[in-house]
């Protein structure tokens, strides 16, 4: 049996009203779309987060001392005028000066973190393992190379082909 409210009523009873909301109700059913505040769940003591900063590689502790400044050579395009974020050519290899691409593999040198193409390490550097610009003596450790990061898609460095072809956007 529903009872009917008349909106001109003012009373503080909480069965009544159409609202789950009203009065001291709102203290006693928890919001359902927030898992934490359901019926079964399960109480939980918060722990305090690491202010640790980790290497998502190596899963290692990252120190400042570190961390390298990494030195990105422009294009160097007189006749291009358009802004740095909508040119398809941005950055090149501080040696060689070959453009680089998404999917270009390349690698910074630790002693001056410039970006260098893994070409010129393996064709140049790696044949009397000097640095290019400067001159100094290097070892493997100096070559950091460069991975390439996914964009949120499952398939981001494949080349996706279908297998099927047909229309797209059918009219059923």
């Amino acid at each position: 049996v529903t009872k009917r409210v008349t909106p001109s009523s003012t009373s503080n009873d909480t069965a009544s009203g159409v609202s789950n909301m009203s009065g001291n109700r709102k203290r006693e059913l928890p919001s359902f779309w927030l898992p934490s505040m359901a019926p079964d769940a399960k109480k939980s003591k918060l722990v305090k987060p690491d202010k640790t900063v980790y290497c998502p590689m190596s899963g290692k502790p990252i120190k400042v001392k570190d961390l390298i400044d990494v030195v990105w050579t422009e294009v160097r395009d007189p006749d291009n005028k358009k802004s740095m974020i909508s040119r398809d050519e941005r950055y090149q290899c501080a040696v060689t000066g070959d453009t680089l691409y998404n999917s270009t593999p390349c690698a910074v040198l630790r002693t001056t973190g410039h970006v260098v193409t893994m070409e010129c390490v393996e064709k140049i550097i790696k044949k009397d393992w000097t640095h290019p610009l400067t001159g100094s003596l290097m070892t493997e450790k100096d070559i950091i190379p460069i991975v390439r990061g996914a964009t949120g898609f499952s398939a981001a460095n494949d080349q996706l082909v279908a297998e099927k072809e047909r229309p797209m956007n059918a009219i059923s």
